[in-house]
């Protein structure tokens, strides 16, 4: 519709308008930033607050590790996948004889899965149990004494010595994947590394 008159009539058309719509519309277009502001913080919030949790949990539950190489064979094989639980290294609950991931102390950005062999203060045949003379370590205070399964193809404490026990990350008890292995972790095969003595 096409409206003419003088512009005295038309500016009093154009406030009438705005007053009457005009604080509408600013209360519609608060209301609505107001909604849209709300749902972002709500939003943030949220994504925080779950993070927080799964930090959380993570960090002290456990989780699922995919382990890599050769080390831990026959009981942990290239790609499979275990449970990693991280309340015994929190409670100083490893023992000797327990797989662990942690961090490698030759490179802080890998992981490494190894088993327990030694605890502070444990006496630890380095040498081969058929060798003449024997040579023997004690775990400092504070360490523990990693070796892998595989001992011919694991890089391991005979190397780079005790690790400190704050490197460990979590202890493996459980293999999810393969189904054909489904279950708790088998015994060491190499159960006479474990000194008595």
């Amino acid at each position: 519709m096409f409206f003419s008159g003088s512009p005295a009539t038309t500016l009093k058309i154009e406030y009438i308008v705005e007053q009457t719509y005009g604080q509408w519309w600013q209360s519609l277009r608060r209301t609505m930033l107001r909604g849209v502001l709300g749902k972002t913080f709500r939003l943030v919030g949220y994504t925080i607050q779950y993070g927080c949790i799964a930090h959380c949990a993570f960090e002290y539950v456990g989780g699922v590790v995919m382990c890599s190489g050769p080390s831990m064979e026959p009981t942990i094989q290239n790609s499979d996948i275990v449970f990693a639980e991280n309340l015994s290294r929190h409670f100083f609950g490893i023992q000797r004889g327990d797989i662990v991931i942690a961090k490698s102390p030759s490179d802080p950005k890998s992981n490494i899965c190894k088993r327990v062999i030694g605890l502070e203060g444990d006496k630890i045949l380095t040498s081969s149990p058929s060798d003449f003379f024997k040579s023997h370590n004690y775990v400092p205070t504070g360490h523990v004494w990693l070796e892998g399964d595989n001992l011919q193809n694991s890089t391991d404490s005979r190397y780079y010595g005790p690790i400190p026990y704050g490197l460990i990350k979590g202890r493996i008890f459980f293999k999810i994947w393969p189904l054909s292995d489904f279950g708790f972790l088998r015994d060491s095969p190499n159960g006479h590394r474990f000194s008595d003595d």
